[in-house]
């Protein structure tokens, strides 16, 4: 992934929890335009503030660099919440997803 991708990729995220790039620096301990720097390609973070990054969006480092998953802790919640659902109840959530899909 470069530079250009994960700047994206961090937005879409950041963007995705409702969060503005300012709140989300200061939410990681960092300065208010942190975020921004990443995010317009300024700046890229150390490997530790990408850490820090990951666990105030909710998500594994793997969960950040998978570009096929559009909002991957909302698809956590989605997951934890079909655990413990019947068969027939599990069938029908699998079926109105695919019909959201078209």
């Amino acid at each position: 992934m470069d530079k250009k991708i994960f700047s994206q990729r961090l937005s879409q995220l950041r963007l995705n929890k409702g969060v503005s790039a300012r709140d989300m620096s200061l939410s990681i301990g960092q300065s208010p335009s942190y975020i921004n720097n990443i995010e317009t390609g300024v700046s890229f973070p150390s490997m530790t503030a990408f850490f820090y990054i990951c666990e105030y969006l909710g998500i594994t480092p793997c969960e950040f660099f998978d570009i096929n998953s559009y909002n991957p802790a909302k698809e956590k919640e989605l997951l934890n919440a079909a655990k413990g659902l019947s068969n027939e109840q599990l069938e029908n959530l699998i079926s109105l997803a695919k019909g959201l899909k078209k």
